[in-house]
């Protein structure tokens, strides 16, 4: 059975996503990309092979049949032209042109991280560079797989899951709700803090850090379970309070002053 194409385009963004897919370990980036996936292109992955690998991109557009994976959010000031990711036929390929022309063929758009997802970083004020979250692009279709950056675990399970045929459900920000379907807070090590109001006041304090700005309560990942680095640790374990880095208003003032998450 041939490997599933992917394309993975790194637009504005810090291609933090991207290293996080690279240190995936259920399977490990070798066997995914060995035993179920054809990376066809990757900016960073690719970037030795020059013009080739820009040939190679809009040789698998054209072929269609591909999952593609957006991250960063896309650049549309004056065209686009704030953002390059190559070459083709001599002429610049912006990130806004790659995702609309890679976008038309593909069997599934996802949005890795909450820069492609929301906006986030790349999009907050006062955003000279005019970006905006891939679904403005390339519609409702788009999976969206916040966080900052996103677990490369979580992807390569969507990814697989997508291959596989299985069915997935979404929330209404479309979401899978196997992995954003309840918050931080429902996990958290330290509900009990929480639920015993047993507050810490000052970083490093081993009960609830609620009160130093947590918004574990307002934030929907499934961080607490699978962590992070191979399962090792995630930020409360490392007694640093959860900056709700998944939510559609990150990091905009008012997230931190207190407007409604999604």
């Amino acid at each position: 059975m041939p490997l599933k194409k992917l394309i993975w385009l790194e637009l504005c963004g810090c291609s933090g996503n991207f290293i996080s897919f690279l240190n995936c370990t259920t399977p490990s980036f070798d066997v995914l990309t060995s035993q179920y996936i054809n990376l066809s292109y990757s900016n960073s992955h690719t970037i030795p092979y020059g013009n080739y690998a820009m040939d190679l991109l809009f040789k698998t557009i054209n072929e269609g049949n591909y999952i593609l994976v957006i991250e960063g959010a896309v650049s549309t000031r004056d065209n686009g032209v704030y953002n390059i990711i190559g070459y083709h036929n001599g002429k610049p390929i912006t990130g806004l042109e790659a995702a609309k022309v890679a976008g038309e063929n593909a069997e599934y758009i996802i949005a890795a991280g909450t820069c492609a997802s929301f906006g986030g970083v790349s999009a907050a004020p006062p955003n000279l560079s005019g970006s905006v979250p891939v679904s403005d692009i390339l519609g409702n279709k788009v999976i969206r797989m916040p966080t900052c950056p996103v677990s490369g675990d979580w992807m390569s399970s969507l990814i697989l899951n997508l291959i596989d045929g299985k069915k997935i459900d979404y929330d209404s920000l479309n979401r899978p709700i196997y992995l954003y379907g309840i918050t931080i807070h429902d996990n958290c090590p330290r509900r009990s803090y929480f639920d015993k109001k047993i507050f810490a006041k000052h970083i490093g304090e081993i009960t609830c850090m609620f009160k130093l700005g947590c918004k574990g309560p307002v934030t929907k990942t499934p961080c607490p379970v699978t962590r992070w680095n191979g399962f090792i640790n995630w930020p409360v374990g490392a007694n640093t309070p959860c900056i709700g880095c998944a939510n559609s208003n990150f990091p905009n003032k008012d997230f931190f002053t207190g407007r409604k998450n999604k």
